[in-house]
């Protein structure tokens, strides 16, 4: 991938509106296209990622800006929707297919949790297909499996939402404490109101070009896509919702993300920030040894080291993750690195990380998908 630039990023705040995905979309596309100095009639292809939109949703955004006859290309793949559009405009820029490539991912989602999303049939009838339950199950597990405690899932909130008070974009910019967390509307134990995210709504949006094409155009601040790995679920892959449980399994996560780093020729040692799905508290805490900032079993410890915070070793949700922006599923993966891009950019005010060069993006989806992807200037 390192041929491949991120020339310009867009973004529309994440939360509840009044106006529909189609004008989130325009307004990110046409940040994204701003900041990459192109215009509409510059692209050679778009890919738009979406869940709940209707049929050409992308080709209805696309149409807000402007009618080329260009391929639009509508991507679903639940919370990794984003990062797989990414991953394929990706690769029509590297194979030669494409020099300028636009990739958006908007979401307009309902209000409360998001149900019968990568279930069985059987789970659904029974009353089982409610995402919260599942993060549940995971969150018991890791504080049965290791020394983490309900403090810590209620800590790594804390964390996240302090780091959203200076982010303009982010959904709840107020910052909360430990007693707060762990006293809000329980709702799967041990997860309470507080520890878990809320889908939304918003846009993001990245222009890709080749190298060769952003020297072309004098490109004033170019990001390079260095790695992206994406997988879906294998034989021993561990994904809620399971039909069955499996005590050994590999982590979709660690394959993803071992695939980008190996792609972008760096280490995790390498990572100076790092945004990841934090869908529910525990989520984030499992991403650290998935990704490997820690080892299995050391997620708390590096938690209340205090390395994941910013001013620690590596800032983990700057942006203030989805906890704090609140999730809308077609645009997180964007969403994150725009942030990175920012990041590495030196242009996050408040909230940014010293001398970030190296970024790190995660996200996870239903129906068994995991994106990684590795940024650097």
């Amino acid at each position: 991938m390192k041929d491949v630039v991120i020339a310009g990023v867009g973004i529309h705040p994440f939360g509840r509106f009044e106006h529909g995905y189609r004008e989130m979309g325009e307004l990110a596309a046409r940040g994204a296209l701003a900041d990459a100095s192109v215009g509409i009639q510059d692209v050679d292809m778009v890919f738009v990622a979406n869940v709940g939109a209707e049929m050409a949703k992308g080709h209805n955004v696309v149409d807000r800006i402007g009618r080329t006859g260009v391929p639009v290309i509508n991507v679903e793949a639940a919370c990794a929707s984003s990062g797989s559009g990414l991953f394929m405009a990706a690769k029509m820029v590297e194979s030669g297919a494409a020099d300028v490539v636009l990739c958006l991912g908007v979401e307009k989602a309902p209000r409360g949790f998001i149900a019968s999303s990568g279930f069985d049939q059987w789970q659904i009838e029974n009353g089982l297909g409610v995402n919260p339950m599942y993060f549940a199950i995971q969150a018991q597990e890791l504080v049965a499996a290791t020394d983490a405690t309900v403090e810590d899932l209620a800590d790594v909130s804390v964390k996240n939402h302090r780091h959203a008070v200076d982010n303009p974009h982010a959904m709840y910019r107020r910052e909360v404490t430990r007693e707060e967390v762990l006293a809000s509307k329980p709702i799967c134990p041990p997860l309470t109101l507080l520890m878990l995210c809320a889908p939304n709504e918003g846009a993001a949006a990245v222009v890709l070009m080749s190298r060769k094409e952003a020297e072309r155009r004098g490109v004033a601040a170019p990001v390079t896509l260095a790695g992206l790995g994406l997988v879906s679920r294998g034989p021993d892959d561990w994904f809620v919702p399971a039909p069955a449980y499996q005590a050994e399994r590999t982590s979709l996560s660690a394959r993803a993300a071992t695939a980008a780093l190996e792609d972008a020729g760096v280490t995790v040692e390498d990572v100076d920030v790092v945004e990841c799905q934090d869908t529910d508290a525990a989520s984030e805490l499992i991403a650290y040894s998935d990704l490997g900032l820690c080892k299995p079993g050391d997620e708390a410890a590096l938690l209340r080291s205090g390395a994941t915070a910013l001013g620690g070793r590596i800032p983990v949700n700057p942006s203030g993750g989805l906890l704090s922006k609140g999730e809308p599923l077609g645009a997180s993966g964007l969403g994150q690195v725009h942030e990175l891009v920012q990041q590495v950019r030196g242009r996050c005010g408040s909230r940014q990380v010293t001398d970030a060069r190296v970024g790190l993006g995660h996200v996870m989806g239903a129906g068994h998908n995991s994106c990684v992807v590795v940024v650097h200037r």
